[in-house]
């Protein structure tokens, strides 16, 4: 839950949800967090959300967290929701077939991750691999912001409860989740691992023998 203060767009307070102020007690009743409440206005959709904080966060004042290129909002959107079949199966025999998926998505994420975008084709036509910090460039976007603690989690969760590890050989996405642990913005806003583990130790069952 977040409280966003008029005049001061960063100016942000984390709510407990247990000890939620009265305003809160009736706010969409069945409904998940996130909320943002902007004064009395309240917003639940997070697409509503992002849309919002886009038309008040903008240039000059801000930077823009929209992405040049369209690929961008659809790279990784997948990986997901194969981690969440592969983590929950409880079927051994489709364990190598729900792990394989996972993987593919991670192929299909590192290749973007590799492939030049055309602003840096432009400064190097000879370009052959990607050297970009993020999915759209050398700065977070909007789809960083949705995919980098997803790919925190299932890295966390897979390696904890399944052993399994983002495989290091691929170079683009491992880039990327290292460009992201150098910022304060994402590792200050994650949850700690402990906290992932402890949630989904009532998701995750172990595999039958």
């Amino acid at each position: 839950m977040i409280l966003m203060h008029k005049g001061c767009p960063f100016t942000l307070t984390t709510v407990d949800m247990k000890r939620a102020p009265e305003v809160l007690k009736d706010l969409a009743p069945g409904s998940q967090p996130p909320f943002l409440l902007y004064d009395t206005e309240v917003k639940t959709d997070t697409n509503k959300i992002e849309e919002f904080l886009e038309e008040i966060l903008v240039p000059p004042s801000y930077p823009s967290m929209t992405p040049k290129y369209k690929e961008s909002t659809t790279a990784g959107n997948d990986v997901f929701h194969k981690f969440s079949a592969y983590i929950k199966n409880q079927l051994p025999a489709h364990e190598d077939h729900l792990q394989k998926n996972l993987l593919r998505s991670f192929l299909l994420l590192d290749r973007y991750m590799l492939t030049p975008l055309p602003h840096e084709l432009a400064k190097d036509p000879k370009m052959t691999e990607s050297k970009r910090k993020f999915l759209d460039g050398d700065e977070l976007t909007l789809p960083d912001c949705n995919l980098l603690p997803k790919l925190n989690i299932i890295n966390t969760v897979c390696k904890h409860f399944r052993h399994f590890d983002i495989p290091k050989d691929l170079r683009g996405l491992f880039r990327y989740l290292n460009n992201a642990a150098q910022l304060k913005t994402f590792t200050y806003t994650c949850p700690s691992k402990d906290e992932i583990i402890l949630f989904y130790r009532s998701v995750v069952k172990p595999l039958p023998r």
